[in-house]
């Protein structure tokens, strides 16, 4: 299971993650009582979306019963084992929320450069882009922990490659692990912790635990700059 830098909640199996339009293609089966009427209220073609349906049957297995015609006519409906994919996915999402909105990192800094909205902030641990209204160049630079994402060192492509272009490197320093996701504790200099909540899957991964190194990644778009007042 991995998480992107904006909240997307994925359940992996192999190759085949399940994701939010895939959650939404399922329920609209439940909804509708057929697959050609959950593409239709989608906006979706059928054959689309009865291939999607089959991609995710193989890594999960049977997630649609269908029905034939007949006297009580055809359809499709959830099997016990789709419920439980939903439910399992909904646990995920709200325990990721949880975690999210009560985890943040404060950096505080001056603008040295701006473009826009958009500014060039010195921190303690480095320059930082944010989105930081006109005004007090003294600024505190705020980071959700949802909005970053970890990467081994080695793995991490460079910053003309990537849409985050915030990268700290860092030390794991705590990894605070629940059922699904943890939040995941990074020193990244100066005294300074980035929190950073992923799943379990990448805790496992990415082998994150205290001691192993790091490298944080944020979108300018992700990160809101306020002034210190």
């Amino acid at each position: 299971m991995e998480f992107s830098t904006e909240f997307d909640a994925r359940i992996g199996s192999g190759e085949v993650t399940l994701t939010e339009r895939d959650v939404e293609l399922l329920e609209a089966v439940d909804d509708a009582g057929s697959i050609n009427a959950a593409a239709t209220e989608l906006g979706r073609s059928y054959s689309r979306a009865q291939q999607r349906i089959v991609a995710l049957e193989d890594a999960f297995g049977d997630l649609v019963e269908r029905k034939r015609g007949g006297s009580g006519g055809g359809g499709s409906r959830l099997t016990d084992r789709a419920r439980s994919l939903l439910a399992r996915y909904d646990r995920l999402c709200a325990e990721f929320s949880g975690v999210a909105e009560t985890a943040e990192t404060v950096l505080a800094g001056t603008v040295i450069e701006r473009e826009g909205e958009l500014a060039t902030v010195e921190t303690g641990t480095g320059r930082v882009r944010a989105l930081v209204p006109a005004g007090d160049d003294a600024v505190r630079v705020t980071i959700r922990a949802d909005a970053v994402t970890l990467q081994a060192p080695d793995d991490s492509p460079p910053p003309d490659r990537t849409s985050a272009r915030n990268r700290l490197e860092g030390t794991v320093t705590d990894v605070d692990a629940g059922e699904a996701v943890a939040l995941v504790t990074v020193d990244v200099g100066e005294g300074t912790e980035l929190s950073a909540v992923v799943t379990m899957g990448s805790v496992e991964r990415l082998d994150l635990r205290p001691g192993a190194a790091v490298v944080a990644s944020f979108k300018a778009t992700a990160t809101r700059g306020v002034p210190k007042g």
